[in-house]
């Protein structure tokens, strides 16, 4: 492996699956539900392979556009923008390359999947710099991350269905949620470069916005879902993911670094155990209740 490989595997954070998997959990969760059961290997790899380009994108983007932040921030102030070792041009150009894979993969769809496409790039594009201008960027990125859900939905329905947004509403709370945890880790950082965060916004609340969101989420999800297939096993998963929820709250309680950044590491199993209970649902069904 080149030193030039490594450098933008470092950029691109593949050593890191837990960023792309909180992407992908509500998007195949969103596939499954739109197909009433197994997508198809087409579209499960479309998804899913696209989710990690666009991600890595993303990273990028997001490490030029704060790279004169990060060097302030003790977590962030090794990565290579920062630091020099990938220049600004170069980091955009493969950017732009990994958005025009993931772009390529979209094509292998169907139009009303493409037009939405150009939405999601927005609203990615529009995250980084959301970070100078709105007190809770959080929620701007809860829109992108959960971007793939309606996206899901246009590619097996050609349309976007309500229930479409109301999952992606729900799933806009979960990422508040664990980007509030992860902001919590470098609030003292971010509070002397003038950083706006919602772990600053929240202030003495923070423990609190992030208990209520994922209830928030977790409330949404089930209410919206609640004629899948098999609501029993789906319940049970949900049930799995709260106490997750709980267990992540308990230890973010003192606000300590490390502690916050591992509830936000380890949140790709709670989005897990809700697509693990949608997709067992209709593996042992197949078919939404008649009637539906």
């Amino acid at each position: 492996m080149t030193s030039r490989l490594r450098l933008y595997l470092e950029l691109i954070r593949w050593d890191r699956p837990a960023g792309w998997l909180l992407l992908l959990w509500p998007t195949l969760s969103a596939l499954w539900v739109a197909s009433h059961g197994f997508p198809g290997w087409h579209l499960i790899a479309v998804f899913t392979l696209g989710t990690i380009l666009m991600r890595s994108a993303g990273c990028c983007l997001n490490d030029v556009v704060d790279r004169d932040f990060d060097r302030h921030v003790k977590r962030t102030a090794e990565r290579p923008v920062t630091r020099g070792a990938v220049g600004v041009r170069e980091a955009l150009s493969l950017a732009a390359v990994l958005a025009l894979l993931a772009f390529g993969l979209v094509l292998t769809t169907n139009p009303t999947t493409i037009a939405w496409s150009f939405a999601a790039l927005a609203v990615a594009v529009a995250y980084p710099y959301a970070k100078r201008f709105v007190s809770m960027p959080q929620a701007v990125l809860g829109v992108a991350f959960s971007f793939g859900i309606p996206m899901a939905f246009a590619a097996v329905q050609s349309r976007v269905p309500a229930l479409a947004w109301l999952l992606l509403l729900g799933n806009l709370f979960w990422v508040i949620a664990y980007d509030t945890e992860y902001a919590m880790v470098d609030r003292d950082d971010d509070l002397k470069i003038g950083m706006k965060t919602s772990a600053i916004t929240l202030g003495r609340f923070d423990v609190a916005a992030v208990l209520v969101s994922y209830l928030i989420y977790l409330s949404i999800w089930a209410a919206a879902l609640m004629d899948i297939a098999q609501p029993a096993i789906y319940l049970i998963a949900l049930v799995v993911a709260l106490g997750q929820a709980l267990w992540h709250v308990w230890l973010i309680r003192g606000r300590g670094r490390d502690a916050c950044f591992k509830a936000f590491r380890v949140n790709h199993w709670l989005g897990f155990a809700v697509f693990a209970g949608i997709a067992l649902s209709y593996a042992l069904v197949g078919t939404w209740p008649p009637g539906h």
